[in-house]
């Protein structure tokens, strides 16, 4: 049976009990920022204006459900011009988990849930479509029980949801890191030191290995292969041998010495993540450790990731995708996320949207092309 929600099927016939009469939604963008939010915003407005449908659009994530106020209407010139910036126009908010909202002046958080249900109840919007990582379709689902229709975007730079081959931002962030790792290249030889290069990704190490290939980098360190210094000390000391007195090291900030814990820089509070970070200082100490004779420097990219303009590639894919989400609002088909298998967007359920992470796999065919052309991966 084919996917009744891909490009190709008619739209459903609206005779089920439960297929609604979509007129108004509200759309918010979930977590932390990344390139392509604009596109996604965009195309969803400006199909949703094709399809009759009023978008409402909440401010700072699940702030703008939770506060008065925040709701603002979406039309198309409300987009217009929005598609090569960065970030979300709408704001994003990664404290905003409404089932542990914090409380203002406090270290405190209550279950906001039901004022998200009686905010959209008011404002008689039918469906809330949230773009977002693994968190923000985890909440989707969770909302699906108390009775709000949703649809999910998948957004996150890590590329680690495994119901779709990439999601937008992925490709931008990689650019930007392999951009990094070809500007070290050059003040790492003229003065032999060895680079480290922290990039984010969490636990998968997407980032790190795509752009560690891409920018030709000596040494990656991913989450899911825990690393021997012994091993990142025999390639340094490999490549002094040939004469060359500098290497190149990608860390994700996930990553960790076998037996090691993952570097964290503060634990998270109740219905949040920990913040992580200190990877890349953590090896320069382990390689200082073992008498290393060379000058080294940790650069952490951070933030970079997520800003700047997307690329076009997450432009397009952003684009695709919200244009997707809208089709899927007119057809009463809730409950699911957008994804992209191969070139063909479709769509899957949210429960198997968050059923697992999609992490690399250390026998797979990218971690093989890394080890083929002499890359070091610590095991």
């Amino acid at each position: 049976m084919s996917d009744p929600t891909s490009f190709s099927d008619p739209p459903p016939v609206p005779s089920a009990p439960d297929a609604i009469a979509v007129k108004r939604v509200c759309l918010l963008t979930g977590g932390g920022d990344a390139p392509g939010l604009n596109a996604v915003i965009r195309g969803f407005v400006r199909r949703a204006d094709q399809l009759g449908i009023e978008v409402y659009g909440s401010e700072d994530g699940f702030e703008g459900l939770v506060e008065p106020g925040r709701l603002v209407r979406l039309r198309r010139e409300s987009v217009r011009g929005i598609l090569p910036r960065g970030g979300s126009i709408l704001g994003c908010s990664n404290r905003a988990n409404p089932f542990f909202y914090p409380q203002r002046g406090t270290k405190e958080t209550r279950d906001a849930s039901a004022t998200v249900v009686q905010r959209l109840r008011d404002h008689h919007i039918d469906a809330l479509v949230m773009a977002g990582g693994d968190g923000t379709m985890s909440f989707a689902q969770r909302f699906i029980t108390l009775g709000v229709p949703c649809i999910g975007v998948p957004k996150t730079i890590d590329n680690d949801l495994d119901a779709t081959d990439l999601t937008f931002g992925f490709d931008t962030a990689v650019h930007t890191a392999t951009w990094a790792i070809d500007a070290l290249h050059s003040t790492a030889a003229s003065h032999d030191r060895v680079m480290i290069l922290e990039v984010m990704g969490r636990g998968a190490g997407w980032i790190a290995l795509c752009s560690g290939i891409a920018g030709g980098a000596d040494v990656i360190l991913l989450p899911e292969m825990p690393y021997e210094v012994d091993r990142i000390v025999a390639k340094i000391q490999e490549r002094e041998r040939y004469g060359l007195h500098f290497t190149i090291i990608v860390v994700a900030e996930g990553a960790r010495p076998a037996g090691g814990d993952i570097s964290v820089i503060e634990q998270g509070q109740a219905g949040h993540l920990p913040r992580l970070g200190g990877a890349g200082d953590r090896l320069m100490a382990e390689l200082k450790a073992r008498d290393v004779q060379h000058e080294m420097r940790v650069t952490v990219l951070g933030h970079l990731q997520r800003g700047g303009s997307p690329s076009p590639y997450d432009r397009v894919l952003g684009t695709r995708m919200g244009a997707h989400a809208a089709d899927l609002c007119a057809r009463g088909a809730f409950g699911r996320m957008v994804c992209l298998r191969g070139t063909t967007l479709r769509s899957v359920p949210l429960s198997e949207a968050i059923d697992k992470p999609k992490l690399v796999d250390p026998a797979g065919q990218l971690v093989h092309t890394a080890r083929s052309v002499g890359i070091e991966l610590g095991c």
